[in-house]
Order: structure tokens, then C-alpha cells, then sequence
């Protein structure tokens, strides 16, 4: 769907023009503005009040330097980003990332994403993102720790439980969080909620580690259920190996399906039998090694090098796990040639627009991170509310929240899409959803 409106069309050329240098970003706000033009044209406020145009620029962007010492006493320069997108609906909530590839335009684009997907789950939370150019693999302990202290010597001044409230993502887990939230504490003299993924002793919740994989289940088994499909039997390639992907990996193992083939940076493996999540996680979790070690545990297994090749093995559902862009043109080809039905997008923006349009032109079931990835900031949002009340709840809780979730969020795309004359079209569902909320918020409020 090519953008027509005038005023939609001016939003995203104004874009363009301050913003030449930044392709994930005006990717993202690309996708997001196609399917808006009938619901622009529906309300005249929305375009007398440049609504869409202050919904698409950040709030606030703080880039600030990182000066720590490495393990050979030398002074190491890294560059830290916190991009407070929007808080029409609650505090800024969105992660951090330590990965060489963080630039400007990566954290604009997540954050811009984030706004959105966190408005789907329901929670009061606004939506932000972070991180550095840090890349963890290959540093000690003390060298990690050390960064994260550095990073969050600048980063307080600017997060708090009710004004901004980061969490992991990719390079920062469980460990990172505890380094950042020790030296947070010490400098605010505060033990608060300002940060979610925090050990179950300081805070944290139950299932968060899973929620991103389980949501993603849960979303794709609601929206199979709409056209009579399940994982039941069905063949699965995910992508990625990280705590997204294992844990995506379990759900649906659990829900019936048979994950075939699942990969790192370095290559894929293929199990016809079905990969062992366990044995993923004693690899990536607590071994720390490459996937290819897989065929150790399981002799039957086979290792490819080069990961982009997972997508030529057939299947019949693909979850992208693993980073954005991912899938594009060619691999949607190859998935949609070797009979494969669905594809739900796990990680963030992992399909270029081309790949999105082969999908949806060849009738295949399709859902955007936005929606079917928020399973993660939805149990962020759960723990914010157990910090609030100085609770904890149960896994079985906390799962059957996320659970419901995941449902709703699917429901409620699904009923965007189909008011607006989009029957089926989740991607457009989402992005309505998510706009109309904002937006309202946005009016209410007023230009301020």
C-alpha cells in the first residue's frame, strides 16, 4: 500500500529530510504510516493538531559517553544512548542493548517500535530505548561490571520508577542488570523498581525470562485458532538462540509443534527429531558456546555455517528470533516455495518490507513484532506493578497474565483491521490499534 494522503505523506518526507542517515528508523516509521491513512482521514483533529507528526519524533534523546577501564588498565571510550520516545500512556519502558551495531538510528527505530508494542499490552507504560556500542562477548567479569557502572553513572540522572524504566535486551541479561541496578541503588541511595529483569531476590518476576518466547507463542496459537491451524505436528524453524528464541523453542514444544532448525551468528543447526530446548540452554545460558557444539549432545543433528541459510529449510511456521532484517526478499520466497504457512516475527522488525509483501501477497498468516514480541515488556510491565505493591506473584500468575495478553493484543488487531476494511491483516490491525490509543492519549492531554 503506497502512502497517498498528503498530510501522511508530508509526515514521513519531513522525516526524511532531517533524518537522511537513519534507514532503520524511517523503515519503522514507514510501516507504521502506510495503513494509518484511512484512520487519519476519519478525524480531522488528528491533521489539525499534527498529531502523527509528534507521534513519530522522540520526546526526548540523551547520547552521552562511556569512559571505562579495561582489564589492562587502559581507558576504553564507548558511546550510551536513552531515547525517551513517548509517555502519552505511562513512563518510558523499553530496554537496553550492548551490541556493536548501536547507533542513533537502531535506538530511534526500537524506540519508535516500542512506543506501540507496549500500548498493545494494555499497561500503563510509555515507550523508550537504550544502550551502547558495547559488545560483552569476549570481556571478564570485572570488564562487563565495570562498563555497566560507567554506563549508569550518566543513565540515572535521566530513568526513575515513574518516569523511565529500561530493561534487557540483546547483551544485557540478567547480569548486566544486576551490575546497573547495584550501581544505580548506590548512587540514588533508592531500592526502587527503576529497572525490570532484576533477580527474583531484588525485585524481579517470575517468567520474565520466558515471556517474550512464551507471548510469541501464545499470540500465534490465538491468531492459528482464528483459521483453524495449531502447532499441533507442525514443523517450526526459529531463528536466533538467545532467550528469546529457547524460550519460544519450549512453548511450542509444549503447544505440539517441532522446532527444526534454530541458529546463532555463525550458523544454523537442523534436527529432524526436534531440538532440545534444555540442551539449548545449557549451551547458550550456562556453557556460553556456539550453537554449532549442539551436535555434540546430539549426534544426529547437522551444523551449517552461515546462518542466513535457515531459511530454506522446509517448514510449515517461521518465527524470526534473532535481529532486524533478517528475512528478506529471497528467504520469504524460499519459505513461501517450500510450503511454510505462517510467519510471526519474534524479534524486532526481523522482515524487510519486500519480504512483508511477498508473505502477505502469497496468503500466508503474518504478524509484526509489535504485536506477537511483547510479551517481554508485558511481564516488565508485571513486575513494575509487583514492585508497586511490594509483591510477588507466582509463575502460574504471572504466565496467565501473559497469557491473556497475548490474546487480547491479537483480538484487538485483529478488530482494528477489520473496521477500517483490512479483514485479516494483522500488520495494519497493529498499527491502527496502537495509533488510535496514542493519539487519544495525545488529544487529551493536549500540545505541551
Amino acid at each position: 500500500m503506497a502512502i497517498q494522503n498528503a498530510y501522511v505523506k508530508s509526515v514521513l518526507e519531513n522525516l526524511e529530510k532531517c533524518y537522511p542517515n537513519e534507514p532503520e528508523y524511517l523503515q519503522a516509521v514507514e510501516e507504521f504510516l502506510e495503513p494509518l491513512q484511512p484512520v487519519i482521514e476519519s478525524d480531522a483533529r488528528y491533521e489539525k493538531l499534527n498529531v502523527l507528526g509528534r507521534m513519530v519524533e522522540a520526546e526526548r534523546t540523551v547520547v552521552f559517553s562511556v569512559p571505562w577501564v579495561n582489564d589492562q588498565g587502559e581507558v576504553v571510550m564507548n558511546h550510551g544512548y536513552r531515547l525517551q520516545h513517548s509517555s502519552a500512556l505511562g513512563p518510558y519502558k523499553g530496554g537496553l542493548r550492548f551490541h556493536p551495531s548501536v547507533n542513533l538510528s537502531v535506538i530511534k527505530f526500537l524506540g519508535f517500535e516500542q512506543t506501540f508494542k507496549d500500548c498493545l499490552t494494555g499497561l500503563p507504560m510509555g515507550g523508550g530505548k537504550g544502550g551502547a556500542d558495547f559488545d560483552p562477548k569476549g570481556k571478564s567479569e570485572a570488564e562487563v561490571m565495570r562498563f555497566c557502572q560507567a554506563f549508569m553513572n550518566e543513565l540515572h540522572r535521566h530513568i526513575g520508577e515513574d518516569t523511565d524504566v529500561p530493561a534487557g535486551d540483546i547483551g544485557v541479561g540478567g547480569r548486566e542488570i544486576g551490575y546497573m541496578f547495584g550501581q544505580y541503588k548506590k548512587l540514588q541511595n533508592r531500592f526502587t523498581g527503576a529497572l525490570t529483569g532484576k533477580s527474583l531476590a531484588c525485585g524481579g518476576s517470575l517468567a520474565r525470562t520466558e515471556a517474550t518466547g512464551f507471548g510469541l507463542c501464545y499470540f500465534a496459537a490465538a491468531m492459528m485458532k482464528d483459521h483453524n491451524e495449531s502447532f499441533a505436528g507442525k514443523r517450526v524453524i526459529i531463528s536466533g538462540s538467545g532467550n528469546v528464541a529457547t524460550y519460544a523453542n519450549q512453548k511450542c514444544t509444549e503447544l505440539g509443534g517441532k522446532v527444526i532448525a534454530m541458529s546463532d551468528s555463525c550458523g544454523y543447526i537442523v534436527d529432524e527429531n526436534g531440538i532440545d530446548y534444555k540442551i539449548i540452554q545449557q549451551i547458550k545460558e550456562v556453557k556460553r558456546e556456539r550453537i554449532s557444539t549442539y551436535v555434540n549432545y546430539v549426534p544426529g543433528a547437522r551444523y551449517v555455517k552461515g546462518c542466513s541459510g535457515i531459511w530454506t529449510v522446509p517448514c510449515d511456521i517461521a518465527m524470526p528470533c534473532a535481529t532486524q532484517n533478517e528475512i528478506g526478499a529471497e528467504s520469504a520466497k524460499a519459505l513461501i516455495a517450500n510450503g511454510c504457512f505462517a510467519v510471526f516475527e519474534g524479534s524486532n522488525m526481523p522482515c524487510t518490507p519486500d519480504a512483508i509483501n511477498a508473505i502477505k501477497a502469497a496468503g500466508l498468516l503474518y504478524s509484526p513484532s509489535k504485536a506477537s514480541n511483547a510479551g517481554g515488556v508485558a511481564v516488565s510491565g508485571l513486575e513494575m506493578s509487583q514492585n508497586s505493591e511490594r509483591l510477588s506473584w507466582s509463575f502460574e500468575e504471572v504466565d496467565a497474565q501473559l497469557k491473556n495478553i497475548m490474546e487480547n493484543i491479537y483480538h484487538s488487531c485483529a478488530a482494528a483491521a477489520a473496521k477500517y476494511g483490512m479483514s485479516g491483516d494483522i500488520q495494519a490491525g497493529a498499527n491502527i490499534a496502537s495509533f488510535l490509543k496514542v493519539a487519544d492519549a495525545m488529544l487529551w492531554q493536549g500540545v505541551s
